[in-house]
C-alpha cells in the first residue's frame, strides 16, 4: 500500500485545496483500492461556507426570512446541509484525488454514497474502488517481420457477391422436392441434454448450406444433416455448447431435433434497370459491378488488417498477463462487438457476416474481450507515445464509409453513433489502425498466397440464428447490428432488403 498526503495549507478560502491523505492499494493491476481522509479543518470550512449561503434566506419559525440566530439555523437545517457538504466534499476530492494521482482512471469511482457519513467530529473519511488503466513499460514495436494475404478481386467474386445480392430479390416458392443447398428452409427445433429440454425454437427460416450458428453454440454439419430433408420430416443431430457461454456445460454435445415446416427455392432474379435503380441508382451493370469491386476490396483489406493486426498484437502481448477485473470484462463485451461491428459494417460485409461474427463473438465473449483489452491498453499507449489521436477528419471519413455501404445519410449514421454511445468506439477504431499502420509501415511485410474458396467464400459459411440454446438469467449483453431490422444486409450496395 502507497500513502500520499496532500501538502497542508493555512488557507481558508473556497478556492483552496483540500488538505487530504490518500491511500491506495492495488489488489489487482487494472484495480485501486483507495482510501480517502479530508481534514477536520476542511470540514468545518466546508460547512460555514454553506450556512454562510443558507443564513441570510433560511426561514425559521418565529422569525423572519434571513434574521434567525445562527445556532437556531444549524439546528433547523443541520440534516440537509450536512448531506450537501458530503456531496461537495466527495465531489471535490474525488477531483483531486484524479489530478494527484499517477494512475489513470477508466471507470467511475464504485462506491455506496448513501453509506458515506459526514461525521459530527473528526476527519471525513470514505473508501472506493476504481478500474485503471494498467501500468508497463511500452513492448517494442519497430522491426517486426510480418506476413499478408495476397488477394485479388477477380469476376468470380463480384458474380457470386451479385449472386448474393440478388438473391434478395428472388422470390422464394414452397416445394414437394428434397432440399438442397441453397434452398430456404422454415425449420423449428427441439434443444435437448438428455431427457431435460434446454430451449425450443420457434419458426426460423435458415439457408441450407454449411453449419448453423447460435449464440452459445454451433450446428457445425447443419448443411449435410438436413441436405435431401423435405416438409414435415423431422431429422436430429448434435449442436455443441459454448464452454464460455455455459461452463457448466461448455464443450457438451446436446441433442437437436430440426423439423421442417417448409422447403422453398427461388429462381434467380433478373437484374433489370429497376432492380439497377433500387440498388443504388446505377444506371448499368457496369457500374454496379464497379461499385461491388470497390466493396470487396474493402473486405480484403479488411482480411489484410485484421491478419497483421493480429501478428502484430500477438507480439505486443506476448508479457501481458495482467488481471483484468471481471466488470470490465463484462461490460466492454458489448464494446468490442460494437467496434467489430463498425470495421466490419466499413468494409462492406454483409449482415449475414456480420450475424455470424456476433454469435461466435458471443460464444467466446470473456477470451476474446480480454485479448481486446490487452491490445487496447498496449496500442493506446504506443498512440499516446507518439501522439496519435483521432482528427475531426477521420471521424468523417468513417462515417462516410459507413453512410455508403448502408445507403443512409451521413447525418443519419453520425446521429445515430450518438445516441447510441458508440462515436468512442469509432475514436478507438480509428486510432488502433493507425498505430498498426505505423507499425506495419516499420515492419518487414511479405505477401503470402491466400487460400481461395469457393463461390467467393459463401458456399460453406454458418447461418446465424438468434436463438439462444440455453437461456440463462444472466446473459452476455447483446450487440445488435444495426437498429435496422435483421434482416437487412451491409454488404450490398443499398442493404435494402
Amino acid at each position: 500500500m502507497s500513502t500520499t498526503d496532500a501538502p497542508n495549507s493555512s488557507e481558508t478560502t473556497e478556492d483552496t485545496k483540500l488538505t487530504l491523505t490518500v491511500a491506495v492499494d492495488a489488489p489487482q493491476t487494472c484495480l485501486r483500492h483507495v482510501v480517502v481522509t479530508v481534514s477536520r479543518a476542511d470540514v468545518e470550512r466546508y460547512l460555514k461556507n454553506a450556512y454562510d449561503d443558507l443564513a441570510p434566506e433560511a426561514s425559521v419559525p418565529g422569525f423572519r426570512a434571513g434574521r434567525a440566530p445562527r445556532k437556531l439555523v444549524e439546528k433547523q437545517f443541520k440534516d440537509r446541509v450536512a448531506d450537501q457538504v458530503k456531496g461537495q466534499l466527495l465531489m471535490d476530492s474525488l477531483a483531486q484525488v484524479t489530478e494527484e494521482q499517477a494512475f489513470s482512471a477508466i471507470s467511475e469511482p464504485d462506491f455506496d454514497f448513501e453509506s458515506v457519513e459526514l461525521p459530527e467530529s473528526g476527519d471525513f473519511r470514505f473508501e472506493f474502488k476504481v478500474e485503471v488503466r494498467p501500468e508497463f513499460d511500452t513492448p517494442e514495436w519497430k522491426g517486426l517481420s510480418l506476413t499478408e494475404p495476397d488477394e485479388q478481386v477477380d469476376d468470380e467474386a463480384i458474380d457470386a457477391s451479385i449472386a448474393r445480392v440478388m438473391s434478395r430479390y428472388s422470390k422464394f416458392e414452397a416445394v414437394d422436392d428434397a432440399a438442397k443447398s441453397g434452398d430456404r428452409l422454415l425449420v423449428t427445433a427441439t434443444f435437448r441434454n438428455g431427457s431435460e429440454v434446454l430451449s425450443e425454437m420457434e419458426e426460423e427460416h435458415v439457408e441450407l448450406g454449411g453449419g448453423l450458428s447460435f449464440p452459445d453454440g454451433r450446428c457445425e454439419d447443419f448443411g449435410k444433416l438436413m441436405e435431401g430433408v423435405r416438409e414435415g420430416e423431422s431429422r436430429t443431430g448434435k449442436v455443441t455448447l459454448s464452454q464460455e457461454a455455459h461452463p457448466e456445460l461448455g464443450g457438451k454435445e446436446v441433442e437437436a431435433e430440426f423439423k421442417v415446416v417448409e422447403v422453398s427455392r427461388n429462381e434467380a432474379a433478373k437484374l433489370t434497370p429497376a432492380v439497377l435503380e433500387e440498388l443504388g441508382d446505377f444506371e448499368t451493370e457496369a457500374e454496379l459491378r464497379e461499385f461491388i469491386s470497390e466493396s470487396l476490396q474493402r473486405q480484403i483489406d479488411y482480411r489484410r488488417q485484421r491478419s497483421l493486426r493480429s501478428q502484430i498484437t500477438k507480439t505486443l502481448t506476448a508479457d501481458a498477463n495482467w488481471e483484468l477485473p471481471p466488470d470490465l470484462v463484462r461490460r466492454q463485451t458489448r464494446r468490442e462487438l460494437e467496434r467489430q461491428i463498425l470495421e466490419m459494417r466499413r468494409s462492406g460485409f454483409q449482415e449475414e457476416d456480420i450475424r455470424n461474427m456476433v454469435n461466435m463473438a458471443r460464444q467466446n465473449a470473456q477470451t476474446q474481450t480480454e485479448a481486446a483489452l490487452r491490445e487496447h491498453f498496449i496500442l493506446e499507449k504506443i498512440a499516446d507515445d507518439q501522439d496519435i489521436d483521432a482528427a475531426p477528419s477521420d471521424y468523417d471519413d468513417e462515417i462516410a464509409l459507413i453512410a455508403e455501404q448502408s445507403d443512409q445519410p451521413e447525418r443519419r449514421v453520425r446521429a445515430r453513433l450518438e445516441k447510441t454511445g458508440q462515436m468512442d468506439a469509432l475514436r478507438n477504431q480509428i486510432v488502433e489502425r493507425k498505430v498498426i499502420e505505423m507499425i506495419t509501415a516499420d515492419a518487414t511485410v511479405s505477401k503470402e498466397k491466400a487460400e481461395k474458396k469457393a463461390d467467393g467464400g459463401n458456399a460453406s459459411r454458418d447461418f446465424a440464428v438468434d436463438h439462444s440454446l440455453v437461456p440463462a438469467k444472466d446473459e452476455l449483453p447483446e450487440a445488435k447490428y444495426d437498429d435496422k431490422t435483421k434482416g437487412e444486409a451491409s454488404e450490398t450496395p443499398t442493404n435494402k432488403s
